[in-house]
Formats: structure tokens, C-alpha cells, sequence
């Protein structure tokens, strides 16, 4: 379909919304990850009823990638991410991007917000509970244990966003801090690099099936871009604690909206 077509599928009140919950979700992605359980939602209630699940999860990448190019090169200039951890982290996410966004197509549409409410559910309640972790960056591993945890993180977290996305920032974040020992604001630095990666890596695949829409994309980046660079610099602000609270706030919002989401499907 030509994109200008595709546009034209939406009201002007159907693309204001998008490109608003793209804004949101760029700030939210930069601040504390879990832009895509704001962006993605909103292009699954938006898109017609026959998009199928590669155009709406590869038009999330797009907004996605530049927002979070923009966040990630706003906290290096800040903090320096650790080769040790990052080089290993974003390899693995790469190939296990690349790989879910292959499997992606085999998912139904319908399944989508059920499998995120859970994965939700699960990190905010661990975090919950665990008042005080990541508020203190204290890395427990060096050489080759960092390195294969790393590896392990970016490639599991990696494949869930080829396959779905949305929560990927936050998955990136909360393993770094439970797995590594390392403070929320520190592992947001690598989650942003890694979180490009796998973005990048899934919006190829799905550029090259040939289901993106394109033209609502590059819309949908601009404002997100704009959200993640206002993220970013309040985080780096504001420091761990904050961070920590705006994902327990963003984790619950988000579970109630996808829970809706969930029990719709079954009424």
C-alpha cells in the first residue's frame, strides 16, 4: 500500500493521539524503560482491524529506534557504559532481536497484550518488593562471569522484543540491576544501548517483509525523539530513586491498561 494511502486510513484525531502517546512514551522509555507499553497499545487499538501483527510491531520500532538513539547518546555523553557488560549485552540483544522479529509473524495479534500484562506484573512486583535494590550501583561480577551474564541478558531480553517489545527498556533494566548489582541509573545507560540494538535489529526484518508503515512511523519518531531527549535529562537529574519510582508508577498504570486490554478479549 502507497504510504500516503496508509496515512489517509486515519482520522486526524486518530494520528494526534498516536503521535501523543509516542511523546509519552519517549520520555518514559529515556527515564526508567517501557516506552513501547504506551506506544504499542496505542497502535494496536489504532491501526485498522486487518493490520497485521508486523506492521503495528514494526511502526513501534521505528518511533522506538529514534527515540531511544536520542536518550542513549544523551546519558553516554554522562556516564560511561562498561565495554565489559555493554559490547557482550548489545551483540546478544542484536542477534536475538533479529531473531524473534522472525518469529514475530507466528504470534497472533490477540495474544499480544495477555503475554506483556504478565511479563508486567512479574518485574513490578519484584521490584516492589526489593525496596531498596538498584538504588546503590555495586556491580558483583568482573571478566568472564560479567561477560556471560551480560550475554545472557541481552540475548533473552533481546529475543522478547523482536517477538513483542513493549517493557523491553525495563526487562533490560531490571535483570542489569538483579543479575549484575547495578544501580537503576547505571543500567539504564546499557538498557538504552542495548534497547537501540534490538530495535534496529527488528525493524530490518520487519522493513524487509515489507509491513511497515512507514510515513506514520517517521511521525510517530519525531515526537518520541522529543520525549526521549526531556526523559533523559531529568533522569540524569534526579538520579536512582527516581528513576526507581517512575517504574513502579508506569508498571502498575500499565498493568491496569493492559488488563483491561486482556479481559476485553475474553468478553
Amino acid at each position: 500500500m502507497p504510504l500516503l494511502d496508509q496515512l489517509l486510513e486515519l482520522s486526524v484525531l486518530t494520528l494526534a493521539f498516536l503521535v501523543g502517546a509516542a511523546f509519552v512514551a519517549g520520555w518514559v522509555d529515556a527515564v526508567v524503560g517501557g516506552g513501547g507499553l504506551v506506544q504499542l497499545p496505542a497502535l494496536l487499538t489504532s491501526l485498522p482491524a486487518d493490520a497485521s501483527t508486523g506492521a503495528v510491531l514494526g511502526t513501534n520500532k521505528i518511533a522506538s529506534a529514534a527515540g531511544t538513539a536520542v536518550s542513549s547518546w544523551t546519558y553516554v555523553r554522562r556516564i560511561t557504559p562498561l565495554a565489559a557488560t555493554a559490547i557482550p549485552l548489545i551483540l546478544c540483544a542484536l542477534a536475538g532481536s533479529a531473531a524473534g522479529a522472525g518469529l514475530a509473524s507466528f504470534i497472533p495479534r490477540a495474544w499480544l497484550s495477555p503475554i506483556v500484562l504478565v511479563a508486567v506484573l512479574a518485574v513490578g512486583a519484584y521490584t516492589l518488593l526489593r525496596p531498596t535494590m538498584g538504588l546503590v550501583h555495586e556491580p558483583r561480577h568482573r571478566g568472564r562471569a560479567q561477560v556471560l551474564r551480560a550475554g545472557g541478558i541481552g540475548a533473552a531480553v533481546g529475543l522478547y522484543d523482536g517477538i513483542l517489545g513493549p517493557g523491553t527498556g525495563s526487562f533490560f533494566i531490571i535483570a542489569m540491576v538483579a543479575l549484575l548489582g547495578f544501580g537503576f541509573l547505571e543500567a539504564s545507560v546499557h538498557a538504552k544501548l542495548a534497547n537501540l540494538t534490538t530495535n534496529l535489529g527488528a525493524l530490518l526484518v520487519f522493513g524487509l517483509q515489507g509491513e511497515v508503515w512507514w510515513l506514520l512511523g517517521v511521525l510517530m519518531a519525531i515526537a518520541n525523539v522529543l520525549g526521549g531527549y526531556l526523559g533523559a535529562r531529568l533522569a540524569l537529574r534526579l538520579g536512582s530513586g527516581f528513576v526507581r519510582g517512575v517504574f513502579l508508577v508506569v508498571t502498575g498504570a500499565l498493568s491496569v491498561r493492559l488488563a483491561i486490554d486482556t479481559v476485553a478479549l475474553f468478553t
